[in-house]
């Protein structure tokens, strides 16, 4: 039993922005029904975990769902879809809002079949706008954010992998679907849950963009240095890199005794965070200096005894076996679909002390739950069996 047991999630979602929302939900006890196309949708085979197997991303987007295929644009499809969104508390979907509509998953036909549904709607702009009607993925966030701009160096600027943009929507909108239950507990009304890249974007650059605003700044990409702060940077040790990051003026203290440097903290052009970034020059050619000397390992040894924050530069592998990593229990064996080897994915990392979430079970085989499904919605062996004959399930 989770706090979510009895919602009942339909996922019309694609690669992360929705899917990741609805298996959030999933992980805290929602029944989430993700619905796609016959044969699969096109998620499914991102970053493919072998020859002819489903990927990486559909293994961490689609645990603890069930799957069920549908043509929602079929006559018999829409009567199916009209059946389960009856049964249904949440509606997930990232796709365009003409999209929605042609599906009949917009708000005013939501609210015809059943007032108190919400819905997570998720976009590339938002609803308003010159570019509200455009498609677009996470790059589109990073690069219209600035983010990618001040990634890089002046004269290559770099996109970075981690789809930060589609996460970090994922969670808002599953912030707010949480936030529209517990409205609906109070009112008995349903709403939407509007969500789009770009918005996300901007939320996490706003200590830069309001910076900006007001001062100017008009900052430039410095590669992995830090404009607020030093020795905050990448440093390579003999045998690999660390980073370090010196915030404040009680660590700076540490870091300047540990570098046998005193006087720099009396030196005005280190007498704030600010500064010292201004005028990092110095500081970075000691810090280097110091890193080239040791081992990653003792590098480590010696800041983390220091109580200055420093971490390795880990590859993945590297990641998957650190004993940190193991320790915080955060990956479960999928067993995904036919994997050649264990297939883990990632638990929330969030821990709820009396109603933890949980991974039951792996990313579901296309449609392997539609018959299931269809027979809690009342459908008969011999419907599903006319449903099948016509192509919409």
């Amino acid at each position: 039993m989770g706090p979510l047991t009895g919602v009942r999630v339909l996922d019309f979602g694609r690669y992360i922005a929705g899917p990741y929302c609805a298996a959030l939900l999933a992980e805290f006890g929602a029944d989430v029904i993700r619905i796609e196309k016959r044969g699969g949708s096109e998620d499914r085979f991102v970053s493919p975990l072998g020859e002819g197997l489903e990927g990486a991303v559909f293994t961490q987007m689609n645990r603890n769902k069930r799957s069920i295929t549908l043509d929602p644009m079929s006559e018999a499809g829409r009567g199916v879809v009209r059946r389960l969104l009856c049964s249904a508390d949440v509606v997930v979907a990232n796709l365009p809002g003409p999209t929605l509509t042609a599906m009949g998953l917009d708000q005013t036909s939501l609210s015809a079949l059943r007032p108190d549904i919400i819905l997570a709607s998720t976009s590339a702009y938002g609803d308003i706008g010159p570019l509200r009607d455009q498609v677009g993925f996470d790059g589109i966030g990073q690069v219209m954010s600035g983010a990618v701009h001040l990634t890089g160096t002046p004269d290559q600027p770099y996109r970075t992998p981690v789809a930060w943009v589609d996460f970090g929507t994922a969670l808002h909108s599953a912030f707010g679907v949480v936030l529209a239950l517990l409205e609906r507990e109070r009112s008995g009304r349903g709403q939407t849950v509007a969500t789009s890249l770009l918005g996300t974007a901007l939320a996490f650059m706003a200590p830069t963009l309001i910076e900006q605003a007001v001062t100017n700044s008009d900052r430039q990409a410095i590669g992995n240095k830090s404009h607020g702060s030093a020795p905050t940077d990448l440093y390579r040790t003999r045998d690999g890199w660390i980073l370090t990051q010196v915030i404040g003026q009680p660590l700076f203290r540490r870091w300047a005794e540990l570098m046998g440097e005193p006087s720099w903290l009396e030196d005005p052009q280190f007498a704030s965070d600010k500064s010292r970034a201004e005028n990092s020059g110095p500081i970075t050619e000691r810090m280097s200096r110091w890193c080239a000397e040791r081992t990653e390992a003792e590098a480590l040894a010696i800041l983390g005894a220091a109580r200055i924050p420093a971490g390795p530069v880990l590859r993945p592998q590297q990641v998957l076996d650190h004993p940190q990593v193991q320790a915080m229990g955060l990956m479960a064996d999928t067993r995904a679909l036919g994997a050649p080897r264990p297939a883990p994915a990632f638990r929330a990392p969030l821990q709820l002390s009396e109603t933890p979430g949980t991974i039951q079970s792996g990313p579901p085989r296309v449609g392997q739950h539609t018959d299931a499904v269809l027979e809690e919605l009342g459908y008969s062996a011999c419907e599903i069996a006319d449903l099948r004959a016509a192509g919409a399930i």
